[in-house]
């Protein structure tokens, strides 16, 4: 079958990567791709809400099923625009509709979806610019620190940790009367501190059944010993040690189940990744927040960790039949480090020509903000590469994986070199 990607980043890198391996696939295509990926398949230089773009190529293409990589095309409906249109109806989108990738696009919505289906997370309450007053009264009674949160889709910016009560108060105030991030904080959630730790939790699901995917952990500050600004993300391990079977069966029971049947008694299809962000307080599970997707760099540690055929599940997925499907996960330890741009995540230098990726020895390097100048691959991304390891031990992975983030060279190269050393 011909499998069209949608995307550009290191997960879809690592999603070309995995899904070429599959007999059930015959032709791989990704738009538009990066420099990395037409090793994989074939790029396409189309934009991921280019709807009717799409189409075309589908049509042109004999594409049977579609992989969404990024939040955007399903928060602006890609599913619902196949299955509303005859000609492309019967291929199958991975990802969910609209409505349901509110989870993702709408604070606010998957908050109250939370509170409906009983599923641990912060307390919390959303506020408005016509309601201001009313968020200034109840920051002063929802303690400190207190994290403000954009509602719409921020680029991974919208949220905000504040430590004192002015501060609070500013920044509510900069985010709704001002537009701080924009039309995604019309509206902000206001919600109670959580002290733990985080990790991120992967389900498939065909909208009945769903298979829980490697577990992974990654690092958004910018700075070694999580200090400085927040990234999309400068690392990741899996599996996370702290994720042992009684914390995975309480995740399981209070979070994964009441989320996949909250949505079937809604009357929610869903079909695709749910990524759970989730903060282990102290033993216990608690909802920080669903993304629709899989993540990035967490999916470059995931993928390598899939043993069995991506294709088959992702058919799983499509035809309602995920129960039937194998997942088998490898016992080995990914780790992924992240190159990025000069001066990134602020302003960062571009088209900067990349070199010593032959130079790898004993690691996956899953391009992501790069793109092919004749044959130089150059660097245009504030997230460059991700460079992944599979071994037998976390100290093994993160070793190498860092060794050989070394290994490469472009003017104005960083990358985090204690990535996963809290968890040894």
């Amino acid at each position: 079958m011909n499998i069209l990607i949608l995307g550009s980043g290191g997960r879809e890198s690592a999603f070309a990567w995995k899904i070429s391996q599959s007999v059930k696939c015959n032709q791989l295509f990704i738009a538009p791709g990066n420099a990395g990926t037409g090793q994989y398949g074939t790029n396409f230089d189309l934009k991921v809400t280019d709807f009717e773009g799409i189409k075309a190529f589908a049509l042109t293409n004999d594409i049977k099923m579609v992989l969404v990589g990024p939040e955007e095309p399903l928060v602006k409906g890609i599913h619902d625009f196949f299955l509303a249109d005859e000609q492309l109806k019967s291929i199958p989108v991975i990802g969910p509709q609209k409505e349901a990738a509110q989870l993702e696009g709408s604070k606010d919505f998957s908050k109250q979806f939370m509170q409906r289906h009983n599923i641990p997370t912060a307390a919390s309450k959303t506020f408005t610019r016509d309601t201001l007053q009313e968020g200034f009264d109840y920051l002063a009674t929802a303690g400190l620190p207190v994290v403000l949160k954009a509602d719409g889709l921020a680029a991974g910016k919208g949220v905000l940790i504040c430590l004192t009560l002015e501060e609070a108060k500013l920044e509510l105030s900069e985010m709704l009367t001002e537009a701080k991030f924009g039309d995604a904080s019309s509206m902000v959630v206001v919600e109670q501190f959580l002290q733990g730790i985080e990790l991120s939790v992967f389900v498939m699901t065909d909208g009945t059944h769903y298979k829980i995917l490697p577990e992974a952990k990654d690092y958004k500050r910018i700075g070694e010993g999580d200090t400085g600004l927040n990234t999309g993300g400068m690392g990741s391990v899996s599996p996370v040690p702290f994720a042992d079977d009684e914390f995975m069966k309480k995740v399981e029971e209070k979070i994964i189940i009441p989320t996949v049947e909250g949505l079937k008694q809604e009357g929610i299809p869903y079909k695709g990744f749910i990524f759970i962000g989730l903060m282990n307080c102290y033993g216990d599970p608690y909802t920080i927040e669903y993304n629709c997707r899989m993540g990035d760099p967490e999916t470059e540690s995931v993928m390598p960790r899939i043993e069995s055929d991506f294709v088959d599940l992702l058919l799983g997925v499509a035809e309602g039949n995920l129960d039937e499907k194998e997942l088998c996960i490898s016992e080995r330890t990914a780790a992924t480090v992240v190159c990025v741009a000069g001066g990134y995540p602020g302003e960062y230098l571009k088209d900067k020509e990349i070199s010593g990726i032959e130079n790898v020895r004993d690691s996956y390097v899953f391009q992501a903000g790069t793109t092919l100048d004749g044959e130089t691959v150059k660097a245009t991304g504030g997230r460059v590469l991700a460079i992944t390891s599979l071994q037998n031990n976390m100290f093994d992975a993160l070793q190498q994986a860092t060794a050989d983030a070394a290994r490469i060279y472009y003017d104005g190269v960083y990358f985090r070199k204690d990535i996963g050393f809290d968890l040894l």
